[in-house]
């Protein structure tokens, strides 16, 4: 009997592509349907059935780890077995994700599936199902953030005029590692001017008295993750920077303020900017107003003012408004809100 997660998948197969299966290649789709960890691995889901394509690398571990799902080991080459199966199961109308599909692995898909079915796109199924997180997948999202905001008070202690940034991250790893956890995406810890660059480097910069410092790290802790940014002000601020950064935090909250289900995801991203044209910050604003996380950084959906998209409620996004002015500063207010049924709550504001 395959799971509720897999159930709901299936059900999009008629409506939205009409196959007869659909092949999954992406780690994040087959550790959201199937709830293990996957490596280099396929799943094939079928109406009744799925199957778990893997290697003798991941066998055993599939064998006890995956419930209800048949695991299937291949010696040479996936698509050989994936042949076989579509042959056992007669699937006529086989769904691949282009999105996660290179054109050599669509070539072989050709080659070894039996000439009377055919490769349907059906791109980003799971994904939007992955979009509204469950009461599960919230709870992993706050256990991760309470962790990540641990990290915060901890940097709170480090981070001072004299070190260099790579100290700094190299300090807020060890605190991560110790607690069990990972990084999500690489640390951005961007001092003085290199904090203009909205994905700077680290590097061996000394951090100098009198300049902002701009922490934007992840924590992955079981497969979840969070992104955050927050801003460290050494010594004095000039007014310039103050302006700067009260202009984001209103910039966020009048965003966030608007965040309900039914709002169409464009719509919040122009709050933002909203804000900062009045400031005269707008044109510092080049990137969109954040994006969903959970099993990825970055999932669907996108708060940017090409999203049309509409609000739902159950999605976990980041509302992360930054300007950044060329060779001087750069400032990013970030934190992550789930949409709920009245409205929303932002998960990083934990007491």
């Amino acid at each position: 009997m395959i799971n509720t997660r897999l159930q709901k998948l299936v059900e999009d197969f008629s409506r939205h592509k009409n196959i007869d299966a659909l092949l999954i290649v992406n780690d994040s789709n087959i550790r959201y349907l199937t709830q293990f960890p996957a490596a280099e691995s396929w799943l094939l889901v079928t109406k009744t059935k799925a199957f778990y394509i893997t290697d003798s690398r991941y066998i055993l571990e599939a064998r006890q780890g995956l419930k209800g799902i048949a695991v299937k080991q291949y010696s040479s080459m996936p698509c050989a077995t994936l042949g076989e199966l579509c042959k056992q199961n007669k699937i006529k109308r086989l769904g691949f994700d282009g999105k996660h599909t290179s054109f050599a692995l669509w070539k072989k898909l050709k080659e070894f599936c039996p000439r009377n079915r055919k490769l349907v796109p059906a791109t980003g199924l799971v994904e939007s199902i992955r979009e509204i997180k469950d009461e599960g997948e919230i709870d992993q999202i706050k256990n991760c953030l309470k962790l990540h905001l641990k990290a915060v008070d901890f940097m709170k202690k480090v981070v001072k005029p004299g070190l260099t940034e790579r100290q700094v991250a190299n300090q807020l790893e060890r605190f991560v590692k110790s607690h069990g956890a990972e990084f999500s995406f690489s640390p951005i810890i961007a001092s003085g001017p290199n904090s203009c660059y909205p994905h700077a480097k680290v590097t061996n910069r000394v951090i100098r008295n009198n300049e902002n410092v701009l922490l934007d790290f992840g924590i992955d802790f079981n497969g979840y993750k969070s992104d955050l940014t927050r801003n460290f002000f050494l010594g004095r601020i000039t007014p310039r920077v103050r302006q700067v950064f009260d202009a984001l935090r209103l910039a966020q909250q009048e965003a966030i303020s608007f965040i309900k289900p039914g709002i169409s995801c464009s719509q919040i991203d122009a709050q933002a900017r909203k804000v900062l044209r009045k400031f005269g910050l707008a044109k510092y604003f080049g990137h969109s107003l954040g994006h969903g996380v959970g099993l990825d950084i970055h999932e669907a959906p996108r708060l940017s003012s090409q999203c049309t998209s509409l609000l739902e409620a159950g999605m976990i996004v980041t509302v992360e408004p930054g300007v950044y002015i060329p060779n001087q500063f750069g400032i990013r207010v970030e934190d992550m809100v789930l949409v709920t049924q009245e409205g929303c709550e932002v998960l990083s504001d934990m007491k």
